[in-house]
């Protein structure tokens, strides 16, 4: 077995890598392909894809969230593991060679994953409603080397207004400390989420955040270099420019089919008694629908909405290989430059607390309104510098700097790429390996060759269902 590293670049294209040397001299000196991803083209959904071979319909990863029936609530960011069915490519290793290890740095569903070593985000919830960066390790001592060699895990630079490359660099210097101990790495760099969601993707940030990412994870590639650690670096989707936010869930409430629920003037989604709602992910939206006779009727309300391409029921569902029980009864996809807003209030003033702050978990839907200072509220930044005080004071608080405008959003991405340029791409240093394309459930099967396994039960290696 050689050693592997697996880089999850996640924005990476074949535009972007003009601006970034490093990775270009690897797959200058190795090989390169485009990447045919999988819809919906969302972290959680493609990274699932790599580990296991299957498409979204096999290993059951719809989205970055869903509604949980069973549950009767919608939740996105879920970690644990077993959520993905299918065997992992580690697993399927390790029928072959039962010593194999793997270190995960913060690829998602990392929590009660079959690792070796784990590192993933994880606040630390007070009981006061304070929180505070923090990660999740394991072994639990890890934690501790990792936060007393590189500080605490920049949860704040991970996402949210103040997201930057100091997460990237956090995540590059645990990854180098842990390759030379694991057969596999695993590491996943945020950074090319910001700045194109941002401002887009061609413009002047997007290219300086390419170079920045690119000299950041330098680093580690010398490392791999000098160890003779094979690598391949994989992206998940490519941003592509946004302009047309889509309110499917406003939509639906106006035609009464979406509920809400009142307490203390603010509106929550009351998906219990809701007869049709959508959780919306990036340029996807499942919407679900209680009852089988409304179903036509969703449809065409869905389909006349300005914004939406398609409107896709079982069958084209299972064309796309996203037909799984966790799918929709209808799944959105929106038009190249439109997105869907979780937005279902119609004023403002209504709007739960939590849709003002950076709340991932508790919003029913993806909202990369997250990654703004709220442009209208010229105080935004003395009032978060007062909340933090409050927080140094240890009083409780709620940060409250999210724009509930979605206009300023520049960049997006979840559905199928339109040309190359703005697809994913895997790079790799072996020359002669990849050839021009490869499709993200080929993906497992180039890391088992990569790391020099033998074809070890082939047959059955992707077997295994979620539920």
């Amino acid at each position: 077995m050689d050693q592997l590293l697996v880089v999850d670049v996640v924005g990476l294209t074949p535009d972007l890598l003009q601006h970034m040397p490093r990775l270009r001299r690897l797959a200058d000196t190795g090989s390169s392909a485009v990447l045919d991803t999988v819809l919906p083209a969302v972290t959680c959904s493609v990274q699932s894809t790599f580990l296991t071979g299957l498409p979204p319909s096999g290993h059951g990863i719809v989205g970055n969230g869903w509604y949980f029936r069973d549950l009767g609530e919608v939740f996105l960011w879920r970690q644990h593991n077993a959520l993905v069915g299918g065997e992992k490519v580690w697993e399927t290793i390790r029928r072959q060679d039962p010593g194999y290890t793997v270190a995960n740095v913060c690829w998602w569903y990392a929590m009660g994953a079959s690792t070796d070593w784990t590192v993933t985000p994880r606040p630390i919830y007070y009981a006061d409603g304070k929180k505070a960066p923090d990660c999740y390790t394991r072994p639990p001592e890890l934690r501790d080397e990792l936060v007393a060699e590189l500080g605490e895990f920049p949860l704040f630079q991970y996402w949210g207004p103040t997201a930057s490359i100091r997460s990237t660099e956090w995540i590059v210097g645990a990854a180098r400390r842990l390759m030379p101990r694991a057969d596999l790495t695993l590491a996943y760099l945020p950074h090319l989420d910001y700045d194109l969601q941002r401002f887009g993707p061609d413009a002047p940030e997007a290219h300086q955040a390419a170079r920045d990412v690119d000299a950041a994870l330098a680093p580690l590639l010398d490392d791999a270099a000098r160890a003779g650690t094979r690598v391949v670096v994989v992206s998940e989707y490519g941003i592509t420019r946004a302009d047309t936010p889509v309110d499917v869930n406003r939509l639906l409430r106006a035609e009464g089919l979406l509920e809400v629920y009142t307490q203390d003037g603010m509106e929550y989604l009351d998906p219990w008694v809701s007869r049709a709602f959508a959780v919306a992910d990036h340029q996807v939206a499942h919407v679900y629908v209680a009852d089988p006779a409304d179903l036509e009727r969703v449809r065409a309300v869905c389909a006349g909405l300005e914004g939406v391409a398609e409107v896709l029921d079982a069958s084209g569902q299972a064309a796309v290989g996203l037909d799984h029980p966790r799918s929709g009864e209808l799944v959105l996809v929106a038009e190249p430059t439109a997105w869907f807003t979780y937005y279902y209030w119609d004023d403002d003033d209504r709007a739960p607390d939590f849709a003002r702050g950076v709340e991932i978990h508790r919003k029913p839907g993806y909202d990369p309104a997250e990654l703004f200072f709220d442009p209208e509220d010229r105080l935004v930044k003395a009032k978060a510098a007062l909340t933090l005080a409050r927080k140094a004071a240890g009083l409780r608080y709620a940060m409250k700097v999210v724009p509930l405008d979605p206009s300023p959003v520049r960049g997006t991405h979840g559905r199928l790429p339109a040309r190359d340029g703005d697809s994913p791409m895997v790079l790799c240093d072996r020359p002669d390996v990849l050839d021009g394309r490869i499709a993200a459930t080929d993906v497992r099967d180039l890391l088992l060759r990569m790391a020099g396994a033998s074809a070890v039960a082939a047959a059955d290696a992707g077997a295994g269902t979620s539920s």
